[in-house]
């Protein structure tokens, strides 16, 4: 049953099709899931997949190996280029206006979803711990960088690791006093799953942002604050997905700022006169 869907170039509807005559009773179950719920598949974890299918995660990934494909992600890459060719002329929507309706509904989903038990929780680790550490890679990096930008400014000091060998080197040298901010839209990058599972080893405090609470990083989670973004695999590193993250880190910011006022205040205005001495 083995194919080389790179030779091949089939879609995957199609490769599916090709090889029902060999499918199990579970791989028939999660074809037929696929078919009739595409539009989730693409929004989907490898977890949520397998517990809205009821099969094991393993026999989910089983299933897309005997396609060709590397793994689900690698899956879904493909099956969202097809149904970007099928519905690429469908709907009178303009991108102008698609763009501002997703950052729309993306920011009130998000906020529809706020645990604000858990936001004030995170907010009150990072204003006891005088280490903070963000973790993220790509654009979660980016803003993550945003976020260390939006501390500084209020007298906070944390460090961002974007590099996958340095974020290792660094949650090795963690402590119960420690705090982690770990940024992941999908919570399956494996090097950011890696390296928060050692500060959890560490016993640092974790504060997870991702779109997805049934995730491998949700895992090691001791606050989990979720954003609220449809993205495909298409879309990776949108800026719809990166104004959610940004909404939950100004959440944060404005919570340890409200919690500091003359401190935050004070530094604030000193850096803002600081500053000012760069401009003509």
């Amino acid at each position: 049953m083995e194919t080389n869907r790179k030779i091949t170039g089939l879609k995957p509807t199609i490769l599916m099709e090709q090889h029902k005559h060999n499918f199990t009773k579970s791989d028939h179950r999660i074809h037929e899931y696929i078919l009739t719920n595409t539009d989730k598949v693409l929004y989907h974890s490898l977890t949520e997949l397998s517990e809205a299918i009821g099969a094991a995660e393993a026999t989910v990934l089983r299933f897309f190996r005997k396609l060709g494909f590397k793994g689900f992600q690698d899956f879904k890459f493909s099956l969202a280029q097809e149904v970007s060719g099928n519905s690429s002329h469908a709907g009178d929507e303009t991108y102008i206006e698609r763009i501002r309706t997703n950052m729309v509904h993306a920011i009130e989903d998000t906020y529809s979803m706020l645990n604000t038990q858990a936001l004030e929780n995170s907010i009150e680790a990072i204003v006891r711990s005088r280490d903070v550490v963000i973790f993220g890679i790509g654009s979660s990096g980016i803003a993550g960088l945003d976020m260390q930008n939006r501390l500084m400014r209020i007298g906070k000091h944390v460090d961002v690791v974007t590099d996958p060998h340095f974020q290792v080197m660094r949650a090795t040298s963690l402590d119960e006093h420690s705090v982690v901010i770990a940024i992941s839209l999908t919570g399956s990058t494996k090097d950011i799953v890696d390296t928060v599972k050692i500060a959890n080893e560490k016993k640092a405090t974790v504060i997870v942002l991702t779109n997805y609470v049934k995730s491998p990083l949700a895992k090691y989670a001791d606050y989990i604050l979720l954003t609220s973004v449809k993205e495909s695999p298409l879309d990776s590193g949108s800026l719809v997905a990166k104004i959610t993250q940004l909404y939950l880190i100004d959440l944060i910011c404005t919570g340890i700022t409200m919690k500091n006022y003359e401190q935050a205040s004070k530094v604030k205005m000193e850096i803002s006169e600081n500053i000012s001495n760069k401009l003509y």
